[in-house]
Parts: C-alpha cells; structure tokens; sequence
C-alpha cells in the first residue's frame, strides 16, 4: 500500500511507516482533563487470587511453539501453595515447547460480562518433573480434585493412572510475574 508523501512523492508502506513521528499522534488535552487509571482497584489480594486458583477448574498455558507462535492449551490443574501445576503427555508439544523455552503464561479467569471478570494472567518458569513417584503423586491429586465423590484413589482406578504415569509429566510453573484484575470491585462504573 503506498501513501501520499511530501512533494508529491508516493511512499512505500515502509517509508510511510518510518515518516510517521509520536507528535502526529498526540491528542491535545485540555488541562482539566486527567487520565485515571483504575488498575490498582481491581487488582486480586493475594487471598483473593488463591481463592480464584482453587475454585477454577481450567487453566490456558501458553508456551513459544517451534515457529516461535503462542502455543496455548487449556489443562486441568491444581493448585500448590499458589502455584499451578499441570499433567500432560511427556511427547506433547507444550512439552516440547518448554524443554526449548521454559517460559511460559498460565491463564486462570472466570465471568461472563465485563462487569464479572476476573483473573490472573501468571508468567512462570516451567519446571518439567519426569521422575514416576511425584507425577503417579500429582496425578492422583489431579484425579481428586476433578472426580466427583471420591476421596481415595484405588484398585482399577490406581492401576490405570500407574499405568499412564510413565508416558506422562506434571509440570510446575513457578510465578515470576502476576497481573490480576477483578472487575467486580468497579461497582458497575468503568
């Protein structure tokens, strides 16, 4: 796409992009006028953010996939001492992803209307455990948390996460960064 430059000149999108300065842009406010940000309002506690981890069910983890695009998968997850760990297949691509990079952003939100958000956007550092005893561990904790009803895990039930556990991993995603928000605090006003 060209555009008009200076002299009657056509720019290519390039140079229109380059021609373009931060003063083109800026907006004449009158002096009266205040931009206000509401962030530190509707920021979680951390109560409140341990509260949102243990009553939602889904997570979206997001990792660099091979072509260096966001990778994001919803997962089941539990919470750990407000910390999110996951348990997937060993030769999954997230889990490829994170052996590359172990960067990766942890989604946890809820509500319908804008006036209902809320969540917490965690980026963390993956730690991939392999060893059979902590994820045969996690996953029966993962199968707690998500099985109506049961308080134990045993016989056919035991035996077939045994049998999975080796083909799987639990992953830790230890928070190095979090932004919360929580628009019910806005009381309806945006």
């Amino acid at each position: 796409m060209a555009v008009a430059g200076g002299m009657g000149r056509t720019l290519t999108a390039a140079e229109s992009t380059n021609a373009r300065t931060p003063r083109q842009f800026r907006v004449a406010l009158s002096p009266k006028v205040r931009l206000v940000s509401r962030r530190d309002q509707i920021v979680l506690s951390e109560a409140e953010l341990l509260q949102l981890l243990e009553r939602e069910r889904v997570a979206v983890v997001s990792s660099l996939g091979p072509r260096g695009w966001p990778h994001s998968m919803p997962l089941w997850y539990v919470p750990r001492d407000g910390e999110v760990w996951v348990w997937t297949y060993a030769k999954s691509q997230k889990v490829r992803n994170l052996e590359r990079d172990a960067r990766a952003t942890v989604l946890v939100e809820t509500g319908h209307e804008y006036g209902e958000l809320r969540g917490a956007m965690i980026e963390a550092e993956a730690a991939i455990h392999r060893d059979f005893e902590t994820v045969i561990g996690f996953a029966e904790e993962l199968t707690l948390r998500y099985a109506a009803g049961i308080s134990t895990i045993e016989g056919d039930a035991k035996a077939a996460l045994e049998a999975q556990a080796p083909k799987r991993v639990a992953i830790r995603f230890k928070p190095v960064r979090t932004a919360s928000w929580d628009h019910r605090k806005l009381g309806g006003t945006y």
